[in-house]
């Protein structure tokens, strides 16, 4: 039998416990029974009103979580479905040892907003595969300023498809980004994308082209032409999102007669007007760049841009 299975996954302080609480309480495994398993002892306890058909297992040392182990724990306790509150500090490469008939539903990650910065600091690859991972991602306990900053970092980059929200410490929630921020002085002519802010810029013009469409913009980006679609440039830059081994090219689409006399890989500064249009690359509409000047320059500092 398939047993379907939740994640709770984040850091201390991020309200893991607090929301498997409010999801119990709900009703969650009043029909089913439920096999909760904790990877760790936070300062939060479970409300034991909602655990009357919850067995509760605490596997709080990493190498306790086998498959074997969890095949011993679905003998023992015969549940209908798992969730797992699992350990920030574990990798997720852990998850493989799920037993087959495990199914992975869904993974949902819980950060404490105001200690973002710092932990993406000190532990950016755990951070990062945390968020990248998720199917639901919420920033807990922030302020309007932490907030702004979280909109800034534009964490759509590094998990397009997951629902974001940030929750503020009076209990409110709101989408992570609402569909209205434009990241950008667009009153400038033209609009100048800083070398460090390309992929922010990035993200913003694929998930929202009307915000710069029939507007002029300038910045530095490497030549490509594309293989897929010859004929066709695809100006960008690489970007590292979790790490090193993670780099992808973040290329837009660009025409112009001028970038036919440049190769792969040479940096260029383009000024060019950008035109939302369907180009089947995008699988829609997207940022297509008809550039007005073209020119050879150097390598931005940082030349692989970050999130």
């Amino acid at each position: 039998m398939d047993i379907p299975v939740y994640v709770v996954a984040g850091f201390l302080d991020g309200g893991k416990t607090d929301f498997i609480n409010g999801i119990l309480q709900d009703g969650f495994a009043q029909k089913d029974r439920t096999l909760l398993i904790c990877c760790e002892e936070g300062d939060e306890e479970y409300d034991k009103n909602a655990l009357k058909n919850v067995e509760v297992v605490t596997l709080d040392d990493e190498e306790q979580f086998t498959k074997d182990e969890l095949r011993a724990l679905e003998k023992k306790h015969r549940p209908r479905q798992v969730l797992i509150e699992y350990n920030g500090m574990w990798p997720f490469e852990r998850l493989n040892e799920l037993p087959a008939n495990w199914i992975l539903y869904q993974i949902m990650t819980f950060i404490h907003a105001p200690s973002f910065e710092v932990m993406s600091r000190n532990m950016g690859q755990l951070m990062m595969e945390k968020i990248m991972n998720a199917d639901m991602l919420v920033f807990n306990r922030a302020t309007p300023e932490v907030a702004a900053a979280l909109r800034k970092r534009n964490l759509r980059m590094v998990n397009r498809r997951a629902d974001m929200y940030i929750e503020y410490e009076d209990g409110n929630s709101e989408n992570y980004l609402t569909g209205d921020e434009c990241p950008f002085d667009m009153t400038q002519d033209p609009v100048e994308i800083p070398d460090e802010d390309f992929g922010v810029w990035y993200v913003d013009a694929m998930d929202h082209p009307e915000h710069y469409d029939g507007k002029r913009l300038r910045m530095k980006a490497i030549m490509c032409h594309s293989k897929k679609y010859p004929g066709t440039y695809v100006p960008g830059r690489f970007a590292m999102v979790c790490c090193a081994n993670d780099t992808q090219f973040l290329g837009v689409v660009a025409r112009g007669d001028a970038l036919g006399k440049y190769k792969n890989r040479d940096w260029i500064e383009i000024t060019a007007t950008c035109k939302k249009e369907f180009f089947e690359a995008y699988q829609g509409d997207g940022p297509v760049l008809y550039v007005e000047s073209v020119t050879p320059c150097d390598a931005p500092k940082e030349e692989v841009v970050t999130f």
